[in-house]
């Protein structure tokens, strides 16, 4: 058994996942991320007390932030946690609980959890898209993921989409989750239309009809497959895995998007290219956290 744990900046996720990868429990609990590094320990210490018997092989761990997954550490990302970045995770779990300990970033885990038993199933090479508050990225290249020289590979939602556009928090300028990210959709509602939606609400209002909410969600369409245009060209993918909240608009969006980007690339790229939405929702992470545990005991690391 493994012990999945998926630590999120608003809840962390939790579950316990047979070598097959069926999930025989689960629960959340949240994170109270503001309270720092040290209540987040107290919170998984809880978890792995609560899950852990003679049967377990040791826990993974999926969690916000740029993770250095060779060495257990966060590197960077949004200082949502404090205390966060820089600490080593693996490292204080492995001594405190005497058993295997992987730590990945969100999406990668989301990536390897679609890729075994998801939209990205029996399927080596793909990209995957979380579109949420912002926009993270996972590249799986024959059923590895491509981590890049420090380990951090895939920031989608930092491609530059915008030259001197809105403020990023990660420094930059008109990055691509800016405008493409489902937080950038709320936005943009609220400046064009003066309306407070969330995410939700928005597409209902697309659904039923409402002229001006599909004027705005064009546009944003339109600036999201900018930014898959440049993926495809680089990647040239046969598949492209959607997930976040957003995937729940299903074969309505994936028609969208094909709609827009049959008009701005050559159709060599497009005629092969699935589009799908994620199917495993919010066990993604707990999913490819237990995936990279069970891969690290494999190879007996």
């Amino acid at each position: 058994m493994i012990i999945g744990i998926d630590i999120g900046g608003t809840e962390i996720k939790y579950g316990l996942v047979n070598e097959k990868g069926e999930i025989l429990s689960s629960s959340f609990v949240a994170t109270e991320a503001s309270k720092g590094v040290e209540i987040l320990l107290e919170k998984i210490d809880k978890i792995v007390t609560e899950l852990r018997d003679e049967r377990t092989l040791g826990v993974g761990i999926s969690a916000t932030g740029q993770i250095d997954n060779r060495t257990g550490k966060v590197m960077g990302g949004a200082d949502i946690i404090p205390g966060w970045i820089g600490t080593g995770l693996v490292e204080i779990l492995e001594k405190r609980y005497g058993l295997a300990i992987t730590l990945d970033n969100d999406v990668n885990c989301a990536a390897l959890g679609e890729m075994w038993l998801g939209a990205g199933k029996d399927k080596k090479d793909f990209l995957m898209l979380a579109i949420g508050t912002g926009i993270g990225g996972g590249i799986v290249l024959n059923g590895e993921l491509l981590r890049g020289e420090s380990n951090i590979a895939g920031e989608f939602g930092h491609m530059p989409l915008i030259k001197n556009g809105i403020q990023c928090a990660c420094g930059g300028k008109g990055c691509y989750e800016r405008y493409a990210s489902t937080s950038a959709l709320v936005q943009m509602v609220e400046k064009n239309l003066n309306i407070l939606k969330n995410g939700k609400e928005i597409f209902e209002e697309i659904h039923a009809g409402n002229k001006e909410f599909i004027e705005v969600f064009d546009i944003w369409c339109d600036y999201l497959t900018d930014g898959l245009v440049t993926l495809i060209y680089t990647f040239n993918p046969k598949l492209i895995i959607i997930g976040g909240g957003i995937s729940k608009q299903g074969e309505f969006l994936k028609e969208k998007i094909f709609e827009s980007l049959v008009k701005k690339i050559p159709q060599i790229y497009t005629r092969n290219l699935e589009i799908k939405m994620a199917t495993k929702g919010n066990d993604a992470g707990v999913l490819g956290a237990a995936y990279t545990l069970l891969k690290k005991i494999k190879k007996g690391d």
